[in-house]
């Protein structure tokens, strides 16, 4: 298999939703839930995120945990994995979270939508480029290139427009979910998976291996594709 193992780990409330309408990165994890993600993180050699999440919520993708990260260097490895961006033109800010927090190696998959200035700016920060000339990224070709540098484990952080499409494509092997108790509402309010959407007999099957009721309220579920 010429990529990755892949995980998605979302956060989402009992209403399926990811964020507000507001689109401003809203709070769900418990501190449980923050310590079994920063717990993941630290597992993968990777984290991806899609355009929207990149530069809509400039995330920093880094490990919180100081022994978690010392952890990792004792294994040989860098104290956080390596940040990867999805994105069709990637705009983004000299001084973001996701090119200056870390340390940590950075790859952005773009498109020929991205200027020439935003390139010349990435390439000074160091950071690996892939740009192609069609009007999206080949993400069967990325996680290639990521198998190539040394990437055995990749966990996606969403949004949901590049989750869905992993899922469709077949791309992931398991999806780990945070059920938080509380309902943001909201038509326009971002859920787990976006994209075009499926009819009913092309529905992506899953299966469902763990279940848990924690304390602080929320439900922990973890799902492996079959397909």
């Amino acid at each position: 298999m010429n990529r990755p193992f892949v995980f998605i780990n979302v956060a989402m409330t009992a209403d399926g939703k990811i964020d507000t309408f507001e689109r401003r990165g809203a709070a769900i994890s418990s501190p449980r839930d923050k310590e079994r993600v920063d717990r993941l993180r630290a597992s993968a050699d990777a984290i991806m995120v899609g355009g929207k999440t990149l530069i809509g919520e400039d995330p920093k993708l880094t490990v919180k945990s100081e022994a978690l990260r010392a952890e990792r260097v004792a294994r040989g490895l860098s104290p956080n994995p390596i940040k990867v961006g999805v994105v069709t033109e990637a705009n983004l800010k000299a001084e973001s979270n996701f090119l200056n927090t870390g340390p940590a190696e950075i790859v952005i998959f773009t498109t020929h939508r991205t200027s020439k200035e935003q390139l010349a700016l990435l390439a000074a920060r160091q950071v690996h480029v892939y740009a192609t000339e069609a009007e999206q990224v080949d993400l069967q070709s990325a996680f290639a290139v990521l198998k190539g540098m040394g990437v055995d484990r990749l966990m996606v952080e969403g949004g949901g427009t590049l989750n869905f499409e992993l899922m469709r494509l077949g791309l992931v092997d398991e999806l780990t979910v945070y059920v938080a108790p509380m309902i943001f509402g909201g038509a326009s309010a971002p859920t787990m998976a976006a994209g075009l959407g499926l009819e009913r007999n092309e529905a992506i099957p899953a299966k469902l291996i763990t279940v848990e009721q924690w304390d602080d309220g929320g439900v922990y579920l973890k799902y492996q594709f079959t397909r």
